[in-house]
């Protein structure tokens, strides 16, 4: 089938194998998987660079697109002739290589044509051999191709007891995958079809690309497991991803119906659907706003290098309502006419049902910095347009295949300087398919179920184009315009009697950089003194605050640049109930229905919405929620978050009077119509005359105007215009533009009659301004009127006296009846302020009753813990006193003790003394003996020197001279007085040592003395902190056990 039907190839861009159900699939498998005939050069290798799935048509497509990528005529011959490296596709299977093997019991060859390790457990299954079980482990995500690849890597690396199996795939959804023993084909493992979740294999260029995995849900969907499988030959991973890629298709064998079905009508088989592109990029805030589109060329305006999200709502119109699954994939590609092989998956982030149930909504995420999309990163020079094409793929339950939308775009990418549109409320790019399908019937076991397959599908362009190239009248017309004209804008004359819906209409976010710069420098000088407005303010908010500041703007024209109290005050409100609940969540769905932002039922706007209305109603608990508070919320909504916004509408309700038109059952709001009444007769009187002659009043047309400062029915560029003027100058703006209306419109009004004025203030007028160009001027006339403070102040007593007027005029009965009723409402109110206040003093004395029970509950825990504490402050005192005895004891023994060791440290010292007195003795008399000794000593010497004999036997230091007799012969000299004097020096050198020996036994006894004395001391020193550890000790168990005994 023709690639634009969208019905064409699934296209390919990654590696994985996908299913949210049990029966529906995607395959992903890489561009340039070395597959059989891939490295065959031909014409058609752009054709083939990788492995391709037919998703539509009928089964023969399928064979030919196998044929094609898988058995290539020039590689067909040797793998049948078993020259190829793996197993071949089909019944036949190589002998040489069994790697692959196709098992159909119902065509199965015999023994001997097949390999004997190829076994055949399954009917229509595929068998693969030489395949390696690395393991399994849990996952959290399992559909997660990053945590995948993860867990294939962990595997590979750590198995250490590697498990050699075959695997074998089923062709059905209700088939099972089976792990089985290679040499004797006994199942080890099976995993049903229904419960395999995800299919990957590992990237070309890394260790992990021999190897494939898959996930299954184990235990009821309560834990996820991956198993990791090593194939032997990595071309073979392609093909066991194909298998299971075939198992997970959701149709089985089917047989197209013959006279069962009833013959269709041209069109019963025709199926209409609407779908619609929208692009978002990032905003730099941390959201995604949308882009802008050009009016008259149709085409997005892009910025380089911002994050983008496409969103693409799909919505059927015509015909009996087929159900959509689910997304399987989201394409998209820069060019136009690209090839299937040429788009790119994006990441897809959401899909499912609108609020509303009518559309499917798929959201997916854009990287622009991807190489792939170079093309639409680059700034496009100014009025060149380039083409971008984006598909979406469904599958769609009572339709055998999936589906592709395909849209064909165009985009330029803009300097990121430029200033682009606001991004809200843009209409995004729609197209319109036709769907034409034809019914069969699916065979299965239990039941039978009815399908559609698809026979063509072509967008609202295509019949275009055709229907030029069939008539060459068409031909010419529509040689004018390249593309059908969109859906006309907002700003486009609309000839129907509806109403414009709140919200409408486009707000520019260009600005001159000029006035960007101007305004740059106000808000500088604004913020160095806060209190004080700049003075070439007021002219630059009549020419209207660009829409990039009226946040900051708006803000600081209310004076809510300090306004953190009442943020906090705001979060406090929003947890508080509101009696005015049921009106405000009817209202908020009413609010800007043709705003994005607002139009979804439970969306991000209608909440914010809500809690703003909910707490202005709990914090102005006079008027409370008033119909008609909510347009101006969202209006402020739309330009700050929402505490801010809350701060700026307390504002408005309270400084600029607005809360005031709802007081006094509306009295303030005649006043207001009364003097615009005034202002029409003295500016407009030819329209004044002929609004009295129809009987046409104020109260009739410009109630919305003033309650809701003309944000209900009117486009929002004047809307927000009104508001900067508003904040600057009062609510008095509100007169100059009612009379620039009136006054722009008088030549229409004064051609209508009743019930056409009317109708003309409710369609035509608010239908007028959406060209921005007519708001301006409008804006710019109101400007320029001249509207006094004192002139209004007059037209007000004027009022006040006419109604005194009036009440005097009245009969009395009417006049008491008004009163009276008036007294009722008062009245009623009281009474309702009065059960109020009863309720609030009810539960505020269940609450002091409450309070009261538990203070009177904590007085009596306190009451027995002060009984408690005064029986241990008894036994505390005995148990003092009982200390204090003991202490007594204690220190009449320390007294005892310390006499005795007092008395025994005399006696050391009186012993020690008399050891020192005997010492010092005995070292006096050894002194003496020493002299005495000396002075003999001498004496002697003296005699020796003076013989002459014995001076000889002696040397000058005293000492005995040995004198060797040299000559032989002499006879030994006796001498007496020789003898003597011998006998006296020993005598002598014997008393000396006895002296010495006498000296050496003084000096040990003194050190015996003194080390009984040192033993002494410290017998004190120990026998005292002895005593003393003693009575700690005893006093600290005396104390712990009467401790226990009153726990």
């Amino acid at each position: 089938m023709d690639d634009k039907a969208s019905v064409g190839k699934i296209s390919v861009s990654s590696d994985s194998v996908s299913t949210l159900n049990s029966e529906d699939f995607v395959l992903v498998s890489r561009l340039g998987d070395d597959t059989p005939g891939s490295s065959i050069n031909n014409a058609s290798d752009e054709e083939k660079t990788g492995l391709k799935i037919v998703g539509n048509g009928s089964e023969q497509q399928l064979q030919k697109e196998l044929e094609d990528v898988l058995m290539d005529p020039s590689v067909a011959d040797q793998v049948l002739s078993g020259g190829g490296s793996g197993g071949g596709w089909g019944d036949q299977v190589t002998k040489s290589t069994p790697i692959l093997g196709v098992g159909k019991r119902s065509q199965s060859k015999s023994s001997s044509e097949c390999s004997p390790s190829t076994p055949i457990p399954d009917e229509d299954s595929v068998v693969f051999n030489k395949l390696t079980y690395l393991g399994c482990a849990s996952v959290n995500a399992p559909r997660s191709e990053v945590e995948a690849l993860c867990m294939m890597t962990v595997l590979r690396g750590q198995c250490q007891l590697p498990l050699d199996v075959t695997l074998s795939v089923p062709g059905v959804s209700e088939g099972t995958v089976r792990l089985l023993d290679p040499q004797t084909s006994t199942e080890i493992a099976s995993y049903p079809i229904y419960k395999i979740m995800f299919c990957v294999r590992g990237h070309d260029g890394t260790p992990e690309s021999d190897c494939f995995a898959f996930t299954e849900s184990h235990y009821n969907s309560e834990i996820f497991r991956i198993h990791v499988f090593r194939c032997d030959i990595q071309e073979a991973v392609s093909r066991i991803l194909y298998s299971f890629a075939t198992a997970f298709r959701r149709s089985a064998k089917k047989t197209l119906l013959s006279g069962l079905a009833p013959p269709l009508t041209p069109d019963s088989d025709v199926f209409t659907f609407t779908v619609s592109l929208e692009i978002k990029e990032d905003d730099g805030k941390g959201t995604f706003s949308a882009v802008a589109k050009d009016k008259d060329k149709n085409s997005f305006k892009l910025r380089p290098g911002m994050d983008k999200k496409v969103f693409i709502c799909v919505q059927q119109t015509s015909n009996k309502e087929l159900s959509i699954e689910r997304c399987f994939g989201l394409l998209l590609s820069p060019g136009k006419n690209v090839k299937n092989s040429d788009m790119h998956l994006l990441d897809l982030e959401s899909m499912g049902k609108s609020s509303d149930g009518k559309s499917y909504i798929i959201t997916g995420s854009w990287n622009p910095s991807t190489p792939q999309f170079q093309a639409v990163n680059e700034e496009t020079p100014k009025d060149t347009f380039i083409y971008m094409t984006t598909a979406v793929d469904l599958v769609i339950t009572e339709v055998e295949e999936p589906v592709r939308f395909l849209l064909e775009t165009r985009v330029r990418v803009c300097s990121p300087n430029e200033r682009l549109f606001w991004p809200f409320s843009k209409r995004s790019y729609t197209e319109t398919f036709y769907l034409k399908l034809r019914q069969v019937r699916m065979e299965r076991k239990r039941n039978k179920d009815t399908l559609y397959e698809v026979l063509s599908l072509e967008s609202e362009l295509e019949r275009e184009r055709k229907k030029t190239t069939a008539s060459p009248n068409i031909l010419q017309s529509a040689s004018q315009g390249s593309m059908v004209p969109s859906p006309p804008e907002d700003d486009e004359e609309e000839d129907n009697d509806e109403p414009l819906l709140s919200g409408s209409g486009d707000v520019s976010k260009e600005c001159a950089e000029k006035i960007l710069e101007t305004w740059g420098d106000l808000l500088s000088k604004w913020h160095m003194n806060l209190s004080v407005r700049p003075k070439q303010l007021p002219a630059l908010v009549r020419s209207g605050v660009p829409e990039a500041l009226r946040g900051e703007v708006w803000q600081l024209l209310a004076g809510c640049h300090n306004n953190d109290h009442q943020v906090e005050e705001y979060r406090t409100l929003i947890t508080k109930e509101s009696p005015q609940d049921s009106a405000i969540t009817r209202d908020i769905n009413r609010t800007f229905p043709a705003h994005d932002y607002f139009k979804d039922t439970g969306g991000d706007g209608q909440d914010s919405l809500y809690k703003i209305c909910k707490a202005y109603s709990v914090y102005d608990e006079e008027i409370g929620y008033c119909q008609g508070q909510s347009f101006l919320a969202a209006v402020l909504l739309l330009h700050m978050p929402e505490e801010q916004a809350f701060s700026v509408l307390v504002k408005i309700m309270f400084d600029y009077g607005l809360r005031d038109l709802f007081k006094q059952n509306f009295e303030d709001l005649h006043c207001k119509f009364f003097q615009l009444e005034r202002l029409m007769q003295e500016y407009i009187p030819d329209l004044y005359n002929h609004f009295l002659n129809v009987g046409l009043e104020a109260h009739m047309y410009a109630s919305q105007w003033f309650l809701t400062l003309f944000t209900a029915k009117f486009p929002l560029y004047m809307v927000f215009h009104i508001i900067d003027l508003l904040l600057c100058e009062g609510i008095s703006v509100i007169f100059n533009v009612a009379l620039a209306l009136l006054k722009t419109s008088r030549e229409d009004l004064l051609a209508t009659d009743f019930e056409g004025a009317l109708k003309f203030f409710r369609v035509p007028v608010p239908k007028r301004y959406r060209s921005e160009e007519n708001a301006k001027k409008l804006m710019e006339l109101a400007c320029s009127m001249k509207i006094s403070q004192k002139k209004l102040k007059k037209y007000e007593k004027e009022y006040h006296s006419m109604r005194e007027q009036q009440e005097q005029q009245e009969a009395p009965i009417e006049r008491y009846e008004r009163e009276n009723r008036r007294l009722q409402e008062a009245n009623m109110r009281l009474e309702q302020e009065n059960d109020d206040l009863a309720h609030e003093l009810v539960s505020s004395k269940i609450a002091l009753r409450k309070d009261l029970d538990n203070a009177e509950e904590k007085a009596d825990t306190l009451n027995k813990e002060l009984l408690m504490t005064k029986q241990k402050l008894v036994d505390s005192e005995d148990e003092k006193r009982r200390l204090e005895e003991e202490s007594a004891q204690l220190k009449e023994m320390c007294r005892r003790e310390l006499g005795k060791s007092e008395s025994e440290i005399k006696n050391n010292g009186s012993i020690i003394g008399e050891y020192k007195q005997i010492c010092s003795q005995l070292s006096e008399r050894l002194e003496k003996q020493q002299t005495a000794n000396k002075g003999e000593v001498e004496k002697i010497r003296l005699k020796v020197e003076g013989c002459e004999k014995c001076s000889i036997l002696f040397n000058k230091e005293g000492r005995l001279k040995v004198v060797k007799k040299m000559k032989e012969g002499n006879e030994e000299e006796t001498d007496e007085e020789k003898e003597g004097l011998k006998n006296q020096l020993r005598e002598m050198e014997l008393e000396l040592a006895q002296t010495k020996l006498q000296l050496v036994e003084a000096e040990c006894k003194i050190q015996d003395l003194e080390h009984t004395l040192g033993l002494a001391l410290n017998e004190v020193q120990a026998a005292k902190k002895t005593w003393f550890n003693r009575t700690l000790t005893s006093i600290k168990t005396v104390t712990g056990a009467q401790g226990k005994e009153t726990t």
